[in-house]
């Protein structure tokens, strides 16, 4: 085992690690933003509005991100209209890529969290909305929302680590975070064992951070529900 390799290859794998991160960061964001519609049309009784999120989510949740990452990224650019597009500079860009595709695909799960989290906000807090007389908008924006994000954070925790491994498979598209990086210094070294438990070590630490990160969040949100 050489710990001498390990130790010189980390500034590199570190440096992998920062773009993991902000691929996990800029996708996280994007997709809650596309989430929160997703989640509202999911739960609405109207079968035409609930129609596209229920086949959205179906479609993202039911196939691997590799296939979706390269249905972006070497699916898109097969269609002339797309390459003559003006979106083409960004779909043309690994990184442009794997961003959008992290986003659809975790979109996808964070409003099923968020959909469950909406309907288990209790009865009687909705109720108690109605007999103060707030319209659905204003129940939703001061009481149900905040109380679902209370109760969907946990959930939402273990998302963003599914997301920070699943970051690895950007790797396939060229794009050099931790996984990618990893495998570019084998190339050179002929190290695996080495180089990958060195990379797997920086992903096991960037994981417990974020576990202490949500669970940090989660005392202070719901630390009215914390026994003195």
């Amino acid at each position: 085992m050489n710990f001498q390799l390990m130790w010189d290859s980390l500034p590199q794998l570190l440096q992998g690690a920062v773009l993991s991160l902000q691929l996990v960061a800029v996708s996280g964001i994007l997709g809650l933003a596309l989430a929160l519609p997703l989640a509202l049309g999911r739960i609405s009784s109207n079968p035409l509005i609930s129609a596209f999120p229920y086949a959205y989510i179906f479609f993202f949740r039911g196939t691997p991100l590799l296939v979706q990452l390269f249905l972006v990224y070497y699916g898109l650019g097969q269609f002339e209209a797309v390459r003559n597009s003006i979106f083409w500079p960004i779909l043309r860009e690994a990184y442009w890529c794997a961003v959008i595709t992290m986003s659809l695909h975790t979109a996808a799960y964070i409003a099923e969290i968020l959909r469950g989290a909406i309907q288990a906000v209790p009865v009687g807090e909705v109720e108690a909305t109605r007999a103060l007389g707030m319209s659905r908008v204003t129940a939703f924006r001061r009481i149900i929302l905040p109380r679902a994000a209370r109760i969907g954070l946990p959930a939402y925790g273990n998302e963003v680590i599914l997301m920070l491994k699943g970051s690895a498979l950007a790797s396939t598209v060229t794009l050099l975070e931790l996984t990618g990086m990893a495998r570019t210094i084998i190339a050179k070294t002929y190290t695996p064992v080495e180089i990958f438990l060195a990379a797997g070590a920086i992903y096991l630490a960037l994981s417990f951070l974020l576990v202490q990160g949500f669970r940090l969040l989660e005392r202070r949100w719901n630390r009215h529900l914390v026994r003195a």
